[in-house]
């Protein structure tokens, strides 16, 4: 075999994975034991090289997008690890409630090992405001948080990379055409060109870890390798920017809070709520959406907004089904550019379109040039009637209204993978074939990503151990 584990994939997932694996090797060579053969492939860039044209004011043409796609993946924007498993996915159901815990305690001292703990971590718990919240019909979701923003993100993922390439190999701007089983491991095709045309490897273990970003070619490894998976889900949510002291009397001393309406037909959270933050535009996927900027990203500092969206989850028996909706949905939005439509909440309220001098005239300032426009020609009732509903629980709560010059923004989207078929060690019906990280469907955050891969990692060591002993 030419390597002992390949790891596809250079997101939090499999960076993490190499990492664990990077340390065992460490205590291999001082037992002097064979050191084991590690791979890591991605079809992104290095960490350094990961530069996007649309942040220089420039066209986009790239193959691989830069911003979601290279070392670090995701990981690489606002790096914010939510310590926790009530904000999503379901690593607890296999690997156990409080070992999920001990994980991603352990991916915080991996981070703060590489400067991580430059950005003070916070907890969002607060009892009684969570009284309170019940006492509105609003639920409140806690953790603890390492938000490090996304130039510290680069600083500590290019010491990660230097330490993993001089422990493993990596390869970058490569893809993995087909894969075969074959005794004693797997034989991967690469797609490469030129000399390198045909290349083929072998390896004993192999982990996926190519991320959301991956899930199309994930699904045709699946169905190639007879792995089932399950249902994809889909959130889209509009974005709501108000004014910066509208929530002041739930926040105190927390940077945000996570807050959760329930009803008979839907679920609403908020997600990525920035005080004095900025709405700017996120491209994914060919699609445009309203995204939120933490004003400690902005050299100029923060605006006088806090801004927040809240999403709705929806489930479709495929990811092309779920696929298509949202490209329908945003995609008809954006009208082949860069479009987002915004409404006035007294607006949308009253049923009517946000004409352009009303959003000169506007108490709050939008911090993103956009149409303004009515949501409800543009998006499904569903999200309208969640943020209505969800923002009148909010009045109770706050005891006051919500300025009638709240911008709503149309519509933000976040995507996951579907689930596959695996066991407690997160490996695949195929013994030696494992998937770390939001690939999986199992994890939808950096601090599950980044504790799955290293749960991985430990599961790979472990088979590898028995079967080195054994050859």
């Amino acid at each position: 075999m030419d390597y002992d584990v390949t790891i596809i994939g250079a997101g939090v997932g499999g960076v993490f994975a190499a990492h664990e694996l990077a340390k065992m090797q460490e205590k291999r060579e001082q037992s002097e034991q064979r050191p084991l053969n590690i791979l890591l492939i991605d079809k992104g860039k290095r960490v350094e090289e990961r530069l996007c044209p649309l942040d220089r004011g420039e066209s986009c043409d790239c193959v691989s997008c830069a911003k979601y796609i290279g070392f670090g993946g995701l990981g690489k924007s606002e790096g914010k690890f939510n310590y926790t498993n009530d904000f999503g996915g379901g690593l607890e159901r296999k690997v156990g409630r409080e070992n999920a815990m001990a994980l991603m305690d352990e991916v915080d001292a991996v981070l703060c090992e590489y400067g991580g703990d430059a950005a003070a971590d916070y907890s969002t718990e607060n009892p009684a405001l969570t009284e309170r919240a019940r006492q509105a019909g609003l639920s409140v979701l806690t953790t603890r948080t390492r938000h490090l923003g996304s130039a510290l993100s680069s600083v500590i993922l290019e010491k990660l990379q230097r330490y993993l390439l001089s422990r493993i190999t990596m390869s970058f701007e490569m893809e993995v055409a087909a894969i075969q089983v074959v005794e004693g491991g797997f034989r991967l095709e690469l797609n490469v060109e030129g000399a390198e045309a045909g290349r083929t490897l072998t390896t004993r273990k192999l982990v996926f870890a190519t991320g959301r970003s991956g899930a199309d070619w994930m699904a045709a490894q699946c169905q190639a390798l007879g792995i089932g998976q399950d249902s994809a889900r889909v959130d889209l949510g509009l974005r709501v920017e108000m004014r910066g002291d509208q929530l002041d009397t739930i926040l105190g001393e927390t940077f945000e809070t996570k807050l959760q309406y329930a009803s008979e037909d839907y679920i609403a959270t908020t997600y990525c709520m920035n005080p004095s933050g900025r709405v700017i535009r996120k491209h994914q996927d060919g699609m445009v959406m309203p995204d939120g900027q933490n004003f400690r990203e902005r050299d100029e500092g923060g605006s006088s907004n806090l801004n927040f969206t809240l999403f709705v989850p929806r489930y479709f028996g495929s990811m092309e089904a779920a696929d298509n909706f949202a490209r329908g949905v945003i995609g008809g939005i954006n009208r082949g550019g860069e479009r987002i439509v915004a409404q006035r909440l007294g607006d949308l309220r009253l049923g009517r379109a946000t004409e352009p001098e009303a959003m000169r005239r506007n108490r709050v300032t939008p911090t993103l040039q956009v149409d303004p426009g009515r949501l409800t020609d543009e998006v499904p009732s569903l999200y309208t009637k969640a943020l209505l509903d969800f923002l009148a629980a909010l009045e109770r709560l706050l005891g006051e209204p919500i300025d009638e010059d709240t911008m709503i923004y149309g519509i933000d989207g976040k995507f996951y993978a579907p689930s596959i078929e695996m066991n407690g060690a997160l490996e695949t019906r195929i013994p030696g074939l494992y998937a770390a990280g939001d690939c999986s469907g199992v994890t939808h955050s950096l601090s599950q990503a980044a504790a799955s891969g290293i749960h991985v990692a430990r599961q790979v060591a472990r088979q590898l151990a028995g079967d080195l002993a054994e050859a």
